[in-house]
């Protein structure tokens, strides 16, 4: 049975109540009933999120030693973690997917939401799009599998 791993970084636990007119009013378990729903039968959602740098870079690991497909936002981690970056490349670059998302457009935002260290070894990135970023994000996932 596949097993996709949804990521998410720090504050996104706060999802629901932190700055809604940015990240919306539903919460990660609302995120996590769509994204089984829009998984195929037979595929799994694995959704995790953490505040902590460390655990996200253990699971991107994780993911690069099962061979496990993720979809990552990493968060405020996007713009300055070079950890990160080295850790997702570990799950690209033996051919692995890997696509970051953001619920909310970084390129209309502050100035220093526009860099992501990590965007340069995804296999793709989506953003902009709330909840169908995550979605649209799956339904490659399943479509390339």
């Amino acid at each position: 049975m596949p097993t996709v791993l949804v990521l998410n970084g720090p504050n996104l636990g706060r999802l629901g109540s932190r700055e809604p007119d940015v990240y919306g009013s539903a919460d990660l378990d609302a995120l996590r009933a769509e994204l089984t729903a829009t998984a195929p039968a037979g595929w799994t959602i694995d959704l995790r999120q953490t505040d902590d740098e460390g655990e996200l870079i253990g699971w991107l690991h994780e993911a690069a030693d099962s061979g496990a497909p993720v979809i990552l936002n990493p968060a405020a981690f996007t713009h300055y973690s070079y950890g990160l970056r080295d850790a997702a490349a570990l799950v690209t670059k033996p051919g692995g997917t890997l696509i970051e998302v953001h619920l909310s457009n970084p390129h209309a935002r502050e100035t220093f939401r526009h860099t992501s260290v990590i965007s340069g070894v995804a296999s793709g990135v989506i953003a902009g799009f709330g909840f169908d970023s995550y979605r649209l994000a799956l339904l490659q996932v399943v479509g390339s599998s």
